[in-house]
């Protein structure tokens, strides 16, 4: 009980002492950026130390993934440019099919249902009307790449959620419903 007692006024004094510290000038700091850093604008006009940096990519520069970014605007230009400029890299293989299948199933089959008619899960519960079905579309591969790289009306993008050869997979199982419908 007695060593406890010593242990708390130790602190307590330890407390005092350390808090009244009368020196009013300013102790020595260890890098001291690391507590006030100066904030460059690195794209601004007087950049870093007076030279402009430029930390946007290079045109023509490929991201990580090896594909080309996307960089169609989300205008009804832009979505003509899709249909005359855009076509399908991948072959319409069996391995290609299955996983565009796959990949429907996960992201589309909600809404478009299974045959592409429009009659999909949240259709037949009147969550969603009016969805067309693909063979009422005047679409093709541009096109419905466009859409699912920026959505269109109640369709949102899902460029995030798919890579670039999974788009283009879904397109070819998408073009494989519209010949069946």
């Amino acid at each position: 009980m007695k060593s406890l007692k010593l242990l708390i006024a130790l602190i307590v004094l330890t407390s005092v002492v350390s808090c009244s510290d009368k020196r009013r000038t300013p102790r020595l700091e260890y890098m001291p950026d690391m507590y006030v850093s100066i904030p460059y604008d690195a794209d601004d006009a007087e950049g870093l130390n007076g030279n402009p940096v430029n930390s946007k990519p290079v045109a023509g520069t490929i991201p990580i993934g090896g594909h080309p970014a996307y960089d169609i605007p989300d205008t009804p230009e832009g979505y003509e440019k899709a249909r005359t400029e855009l076509k399908n890299p991948l072959d319409a293989s069996e391995e290609n099919m299955a996983n565009g299948k796959a990949m429907y199933d996960i992201y589309c089959i909600s809404c478009h249902g299974k045959k592409g008619d429009g009659n999909g899960y949240l259709s037949q519960a009147e969550k969603f009307e009016g969805i067309p079905s693909y063979k009422d579309r005047d679409i093709n591969a541009g096109t419905i790449y466009h859409v699912i790289m920026h959505g269109k009306n109640l369709m949102g993008s899902h460029s995030s959620q798919l890579t670039y050869n999974e788009r283009w997979q879904i397109i070819h199982y998408v073009e494989k419903l519209r010949s069946e419908l």
